[in-house]
């Protein structure tokens, strides 16, 4: 039941797939940045010189095995002790596809894993499951959904607060690991505005598979409008009910786990969720975010992403309706 239910709403993500205007079947071998480019081409050239080789050698195994096979009346071969030509060509040839593999690898790894110093343009740490995104620029704060402008790099510093988890968008760059302790720092860039999907790629726990990632590249001026709105606390509750909403939040201890100022990096022990209403899914990407399914989340979260750090605080119906019109914010 859990299983249907949660397929019903939840975005597709199958093969990592993204939906870039145009090409609506852009998958995990069609990069929109250099970064991803240069990984996927040498990825091509390895295929490619794997399959010519294996070519190669099984033609002249069935070549041989047809051309010299045994036939009725033949003498014993005679035994051949070396053959120098092709004992200097069997090194020769693998020495050479060995040398320049390893010069294309070093050109792909620069151009792929540019140097590192400045400033990061996002912090992104990993939690048991979910992604925090904080924006140095102005300190937003957001979660699992990470808007990017397009057209330049962005270097991004990755931590985890728990466990070691590893942050990978196919289309966009390299993977990543996300340690404890450490504070890892890596390129990601989007050439054409999109949204492009992405997951945990290191096993972290229960919901490691539902540790989501949705990079939303936009152009530069759409994403400082976005930036700046983000930034902004939660709205001031405008009815009856958001208002009762609120009071429950302070008082049923939502606020010593989650934050409501958008700017706030601590409680984080969930999302912070100044703006949860323009984001597309909750629980670390498990099901789209809609008002429905925000209740059902509040209602019962184990029901939906079983191990969550989230309680079941046994709210009724009543209460959840509150807490949804004051995180919800939507007319």
């Amino acid at each position: 039941m859990l299983a249907e239910e949660t397929s019903k709403d939840t975005l597709c993500y199958g093969g990592l797939r993204q939906l870039v205007p145009g090409r609506p079947e852009a998958g995990v071998f069609e990069p929109v940045s250099p970064l991803a480019r240069s990984i996927t081409d040498l990825f091509v050239v390895v295929m490619t010189l794997g399959a010519l080789v294996l070519a190669g050698v099984t033609g002249t195994v069935v070549f041989f095995g047809i051309r010299y096979r045994a036939r009725p009346g033949d003498d014993e071969p005679a035994p051949i002790y070396g053959n120098r030509r092709l004992e200097i060509a069997w090194f020769v040839i693998p020495a050479v596809i060995v040398a320049g593999l390893l010069g294309l690898s070093i050109v792909t790894a620069r151009a792929a894993d540019p140097p590192t110093t400045g400033t990061p343009d996002l912090v992104i740490i990993g939690h048991q499951w979910w992604w925090e995104v904080v924006y140095p620029q102005n300190g937003a704060v957001s979660a699992n959904e990470i808007h990017i402008p397009t057209g330049r790099p962005i270097l991004v510093q990755l931590e985890s607060i728990d466990v070691i988890h590893d942050f990978w968008v196919p289309q966009l760059g390299r993977k990543m690991d996300a340690i404890p302790g450490v504070a890892n720092r890596f390129w990601i860039q989007a050439d054409l505005p999109g949204v492009y999907l992405g997951a945990c790629a290191e096993y972290c726990g229960t919901q490691h598979a539902w540790m989501r990632i949705r990079v939303v590249a936009q152009p530069p001026a759409e994403f400082e409008a976005w930036l700046q709105q983000e930034a902004r606390p939660i709205a001031p509750p405008a009815t009856a009910l958001a208002r009762q909403g609120q009071a429950l939040f302070e008082s049923k201890t939502c606020a010593n786990c989650h934050a409501i100022d958008g700017r706030a990096q601590r409680p984080n022990v969930g999302p912070n969720l100044a703006q949860l209403a323009r984001r597309e899914t909750i629980g670390g990407g498990v099901i789209a975010n809609t008002p429905e399914n925000l209740a059902r989340w509040l209602a019962n979260p184990g029901s939906i992403k079983p191990g969550s750090l989230m309680p079941d605080l046994n709210l009724t119906q009543q209460e959840v309706a509150a807490l949804v019109a004051f995180l919800d914010g939507r007319p």
